[in-house]
């Protein structure tokens, strides 16, 4: 997950972004190191918070923006 590398693009901590999203500090640290995997609403709100896709996010593409044709 991309979620350290967009949050230190941004210059934000891990205490602004858990106090943003009502989230603890220490999940937000778990999460960026794939010791806690995030569930569902949790990536959406990082998705949403740093306005990339679901895929960006996850890895599974380089464009931030990527949207899946139907």
């Amino acid at each position: 997950m991309r979620l350290k590398e967009l949050r230190k693009q941004r210059g934000i901590s891990q205490l602004k972004l858990a106090m943003d999203l009502n989230l603890n500090q220490n999940s937000v640290s778990r999460y960026e190191t794939g010791e806690r995997e995030a569930d569902y609403q949790t990536l959406i709100a990082f998705a949403d918070y740093f306005h990339v896709s679901l895929d960006y996010l996850l890895e599974r593409s380089d464009d931030p923006s990527f949207r899946p044709k139907s």
